[in-house]
């Protein structure tokens, strides 16, 4: 693996993690050049998933994507980046494991508004403003309105 830092083709495993499910498994890596440490995840190559969006197109799914999202949701909240990876991890297995090639991009973003909503309420709440695209602040606290009830 090439240093991400130098790009020193040579870097030595610090420590290997793997989670209850095996579908990652995670590596520290140290620089063998400039001695810096990072992390890289390892996952097997399967079948491409390919999301229909709302207006019809279609592209291949993309995990960073998804990452992204996650990860403007729970800024500047008190959620681990292995929670957030775990997350994702989480929703990418279960699209896997539905088998279909197809996934309409409503579903996969239910799914990450499920699992956002048990990890942190603040981070399912910033991610439904913008998946369900609220317009207005009558619509923002029927939101917030379920949440509570719940």
């Amino acid at each position: 693996m090439k240093c991400i830092y130098c790009s020193h083709p040579e870097t030595k495993v610090v420590d290997k993690r793997e989670p209850e499910d095996l579908s990652t498994t995670r590596r520290r890596r140290e620089c063998l050049k400039c001695g810096k440490r990072f992390t890289t995840y390892e996952r097997p190559e399967t079948v491409e998933i390919v999301v229909v969006k709302k207006d019809g197109r279609r592209e291949r799914f993309d995990r960073q994507k998804l990452l992204s999202g996650v990860l403007k949701s729970c800024e500047k909240r008190p959620v681990t980046a292995d929670s957030i990876q775990k997350l994702v991890s989480d929703i990418e297995s279960d699209l896997k494991e539905k088998g279909e090639n197809e996934i309409s991009s409503r579903k996969i973003g239910s799914l990450v508004m499920k699992k956002l909503k048990s990890l942190d309420k603040v981070a399912y709440i910033r991610f439904a403003s913008v998946y369900r695209e609220f317009e207005d602040l009558e619509s923002f606290e029927e939101e917030l309105e379920k949440l509570q009830k719940k």
